[in-house]
């Protein structure tokens, strides 16, 4: 059975439900999801633990706290890891933890 990991990152205006995308090889199903928002990524990240997803990696626009609330929440469910970036080009030039408190 392949690991089953997601990719959550922020964007503007998506539908979490619309706008992912999977990739399976033998080894490895990874499904990346865009979410608005911290409390989006949370509900889905539950939502895709409790499917069987076990490794979560949430992109850098994710701050110090959005991450500690997905962590939190995932905590004894799913592992999560993170990319970093202190100031995230893709949310001009600020960490989500200033765009989404």
């Amino acid at each position: 059975m392949a690991l089953r990991a997601a990719f959550i990152f922020v964007a503007p205006e998506v539908d979490p439900q619309q706008h992912r995308a999977t990739v399976l090889t033998p080894a490895v199903e990874l499904t990346a999801v865009a979410v608005n928002n911290y409390m989006e990524a949370v509900e889905v990240c539950l939502t895709m633990a409790d499917e069987g997803f076990v490794a979560f990696e949430l992109c850098g626009g994710f701050g110090h706290i959005g991450a500690a609330k997905v962590a939190e929440a995932l905590a004894g469910k799913a592992a999560v890891g993170v990319v970093r970036f202190d100031n995230h080009p893709g949310l001009e030039f600020k960490s989500g933890d200033e765009l989404f408190k």
